[in-house]
């Protein structure tokens, strides 16, 4: 076998993600009996022969090994080489016209290839879901319905893999399986779904697998989907959750971790040289993949197959956020956050569910629903008093410096409710942002919300000042924290920011540093002529070699001086750069003093890209006025109509221009119809925005 690996071109394994290798080694490597050197020959596999997912001539060469490794009892792992062999096979089934193109631009059937290979030995995927290891017979049932052709033998064989399996994660599979093969095989259609019909209504099968029949049969069967499917799941849901018995006195999630079903908040060990946020933006990713329950991937799914029906989704959700199980209550976390995020209407409902999981005796799940909050901000105010009673129980049971307790989970819960509180702009949040300031700890997570409490502008800005100003400004990578400190003065606009944030702009283009001088002369910009006495600093940056920085100076010195004539033909030249878009918005700003621009501007409503079209649209309108109307509305509606995260754009400058607005009624009317989110990001704060403006252009426009 060796030998004949030896005698294969490996040389297409020299690609852009790094150099050649001999791979024959690597393939040795999987079978050591050492651990860790088998993990590096599979991170070695995955990362130059099945990057992401692709799928190479030189893995399609690996195929036949890796098909005599799983095939040999003797080879350590052969749960890791089944699952190899699925993720080769099904990635290579997703590429529809078997055509590859490799980093050189060759053309490749490499994944056509390994499917028909793969195809050819599907016998092993039915060989190993009998295999005594459960890793291996997990890999292998799911190989079933991708990889096996035959309709009735495969039917044949979940069916009776689901008698045999014992383990709850194996048989919820086995269900999962049979669906996805009537997805993928016609012949197998009628006789997979029948058997999930007859499997759902069995009283006598356990409600775990009936809840999956249940729901793999509406992902087959959308039709099927009736009054009665969300409540049979509900009822199935509980059956699965009974109520627990009550906790011995003083027994709670901290005090005794392995009583809660949520694992504890594992140790994050970093390098000294790791910022904090790369730190936590790590540990978020982990926390993120995590699954808690073994229903959860199965509810998710029911949550996709029930898409646009809210009342049936959000009835579902209620039942899983009020679990007793803490497990599923955390795991529909996620989803609730999902669904709000992704669709409009009334979610106050499931806010409110989500503030019941601030329970101080599960920090776990109160980080998670306190986390959720703080990125709904537009939906989250029915939260507010819940959070702010939250911080408040957590002060007064832990102490005032409870931000920086050494507890990780009783912290994490902690600051995650602070940040939702203060992103609704409630004080309450206040004085624990003041203890992180003052006391450096975890300072970074207080800086990224302070600038939504501009009522504490007189306590906050000082203190952001000082850091501010402290940052090291002549390293080639700043500290990461001071692109947040400067957006948090730009937000609260108080004068005393004023000098750190001009030192910052002096400081970091005099070492050449372009984004965190751009930054920051955009937020001097916001403070309008207040900041005027920065102008000295900022005028010279006009005639910056880098483009960004020229405009956003160029728009600076607009902002702060308000002379049109040094503004405009600076302004103007940076129509033809990349950063045209700044420069429209900044000429739209100044209006008709600007009209020398106006035929630069007409010229880019014919560019190629709608963002450039819209902005020069909206500064055409804001110049020329009433003469433009006709012309600007048709552009900014197609360019809408092309991309609907320009809406937030497009929407302001309807609004701006009232009547002449006209023609874009019918186009808002329809906007407000949309069940999903719309809008730049389509977040939620942006849809809110969309929605609102499309209302009072709608109502004006309505009007006699």
């Amino acid at each position: 076998m060796i030998n004949e690996l030896d005698s294969i071109d490996w040389s297409s394994m020299n690609h852009a993600y790094g150099p050649a290798v001999e791979v024959p080694a690597w393939l040795r490597a999987m079978t050591s009996p050492d651990p860790e050197v088998r993990d590096k020959a599979f991170g070695d596999f995955y990362g130059a022969a099945h990057h992401q997912g692709d799928v190479y001539p030189c893995t399609a060469a690996s195929l036949p090994f890796l098909f005599a490794m799983a095939d040999d009892a003797a080879t350590p792992d052969r749960a890791s080489i089944v699952q190899l062999l699925l993720s080769i096979g099904r990635e290579s089934a997703d590429r529809s016209d078997g055509l590859y193109f490799t980093p050189d631009g060759t053309e490749s059937t490499a994944g056509a290839d390994s499917l028909a290979l793969i195809r050819e030995r599907a016998d092993i995927f039915i060989s190993h879901s009998y295999d005594p290891d459960p890793s291996v017979r997990r890999a292998a049932i799911e190989g079933v319905s991708h990889f096996l052709e035959d309709a009735e033998q495969a039917v044949a064989l979940l069916r009776d893999r689901l008698s045999a399996e014992r383990g709850i994660v194996e048989r919820l599979l086995v269900v999962r399986t049979m669906a996805d093969l009537a997805l993928r095989l016609p012949a197998a259609r009628s006789s997979a779904t029948a058997w999930l019909d007859t499997l759902a209504g069995e009283a006598t099968v356990d409600p775990d697998i009936r809840l999956a029949a249940l729901v793999h049969l509406a992902r087959c069967s959308p039709a099927s989907i009736d009054a009665d499917t969300v409540p049979t799941a509900i009822s199935l849901l509980r059956q699965l959750t009974p109520a627990p018995q009550p906790e011995p006195r003083g027994k709670n999630c901290e005090a005794a971790p392995d009583a809660c079903a949520c694992a504890a908040e594992p140790a994050t060990t970093t390098g000294q040289d790791v910022p904090p946020q790369i730190a936590a933006a790590f540990a978020d990713l982990e926390r993120h993949n995590r699954v808690h329950a073994p229903t959860t991937d199965l509810l998710r799914r029911f949550h996709g197959v029930l898409d646009a029906r809210l009342p049936e989704r959000t009835a579902l959700l209620t039942e899983q956020l009020r679990s007793p199980d803490p497990a599923t209550r955390y795991d529909a976390i996620r989803m609730a956050k999902e669904l709000i995020t992704s669709w409009r209407g009334e979610h106050t409902a499931l806010v409110m569910l989500l503030t019941e999981c601030l329970l101080p005796e599960d920090p776990y799940t109160a980080a998670a629903a306190a986390e959720t909050l703080g990125s709904l901000t537009f939906v989250s105010e029915p939260a507010r008093e819940a959070l702010a009673a939250y911080v408040d129980a957590h002060r007064a049971a832990h102490g005032s410096d409870v931000w920086a307790t050494s507890h990780p989970l009783r912290r994490r819960a902690h600051q995650e409710a602070v940040m939702a509180l203060a992103r609704l702009g409630d004080a309450r949040a206040l004085p624990c942002l003041l203890t992180a300031l003052d006391t450096g700890c975890d300072a970074w997570r207080a800086v990224q919300v302070a600038g939504h409490l501009s009522s504490a502008a007189e306590e906050l800005v000082p203190r952001l000042a000082r850091l501010l100003a402290e940052a090291d400004l002549s390293k080639q990578w700043p500290e990461t924290n001071t692109g947040a400190l400067i957006s948090a003065l730009a937000e609260l606009r108080h004068p005393a920011g004023l000098p750190a944030l001009t030192h910052a702009v002096s400081a970091a283009a005099r070492y050449g540093y372009w984004s965190t001088a751009t930054s920051a002369v955009n937020a001097l910009a916001a403070f309008g002529p207040g900041a005027a006495p920065a102008l000295m600093v900022i005028r010279p940056l006009t005639d910056a070699e880098d483009v960004n920085l020229r405009a956003a100076a160029a728009t600076a010195v607009w902002e702060l001086g308000r002379d049109a004539a040094e503004s405009v033909p600076r302004l103007e030249a940076l129509l033809d750069s990349h950063c045209n878009r700044d420069a429209a918005d900044a000429l739209g700003r100044i209006g008709p003093p600007a009209q020398t621009a106006l035929p630069r501007l007409r010229e880019l409503l014919g560019a190629g890209y709608e963002w450039t079209r819209v902005h020069a649209a909206a500064a055409l309108w804001d110049i020329g006025g009433e003469a433009e109307a006709g012309v600007v509305v048709q552009t900014l509606l197609a360019a809408w109509e092309k991309n609907d995260a320009t809406g937030n754009h497009v929407l302001a400058c309807l609004d701006r221009m009232g009547p002449a607005a006209a023609p874009a009624l019918p186009r808002i009317q329809a906007e407000l119809a949309l069940p999903q989110r719309a809008g730049r990001f389509r977040s939620v704060d942006n849809d809110a925005e969309v929605q609102r403006l499309c209302r009072d252009i709608q109502a004006r426009l309505s009007c006699p």
